[in-house]
């Protein structure tokens, strides 16, 4: 992350305060992959001064998790199924995975959404199948808190007691700038892995 971008997202939570952590959450969450891995520890590191202020952050920030969810469990709910029978070849997805998604949810759904939210990238997307999958909607958004709640805790926390020598030391600015690239690589491994994947699957289904 340049310098330029994480001092115009310390700025934004600095201006915003709480509302602006909460607003960024809802967006992740909402299938926009925009990580909480560098949102919560900004925002520990500009606004934590102390527990209760750790404990507030991640309360907001697992609100914002429940809210970006909800218009991504209701795409999933009302037209995901629909749309990506018509439409899911050219997102490279099928009646397969939706049948494997819909088995998995009815097996694992709630621990299936905890686990989930306590994972990279798969926390911003677990909205969706699970709206698919017509989970319960009250479940969902309990087992989202509760698995965002110590998630965002953690980070927050981390940004909290790393950001103290961000100006002073050198070492934390070089270790958030590596953990940033270690987002971006997951993220992107995670995107090459599944057309990959999923573009051999759909050729041997045309063979």
């Amino acid at each position: 992350m340049s310098a330029k971008i994480f001092a115009a997202l310390v700025g934004f939570i600095v201006s915003t305060g709480y509302a602006g952590v909460l607003i960024l959450m809802a967006i992740q969450s909402a299938c926009v992959p925009l990580p909480s891995e560098i949102i919560m520890p900004v925002a520990g590191y500009a606004l934590a001064h102390g527990r209760m202020q750790l404990i507030l952050l991640a309360t907001i920030g697992s609100i914002g998790a429940n809210l970006g969810s909800i218009p991504a469990y209701w795409v999933g709910a009302k037209g995901g199924r629909r749309m990506i029978e018509h439409y899911g070849q050219y997102l490279l997805l099928s009646g397969h995975d939706l049948d494997r998604a819909d088995r998995f949810f009815a097996r694992y759904g709630s621990i299936a959404v905890l686990i989930g939210r306590l994972l990279p990238i798969v926390r911003t997307f677990i909205a969706l199948p699970a709206g698919i999958a017509k989970m319960n909607q009250v479940r969902f958004h309990v087992y989202t808190f509760i698995g965002s709640w110590p998630w965002c805790y953690a980070l927050a926390w981390i940004g909290m007691k790393l950001g103290d020598t961000f100006n002073t030391d050198p070492r934390f600015k070089q270790f958030f700038d590596r953990f940033h690239h270690v987002v971006e690589a997951v993220i992107v491994v995670g995107i090459v892995w599944f057309v990959v994947s999923h573009w051999k699957n759909r050729i041997r289904a045309a063979a």
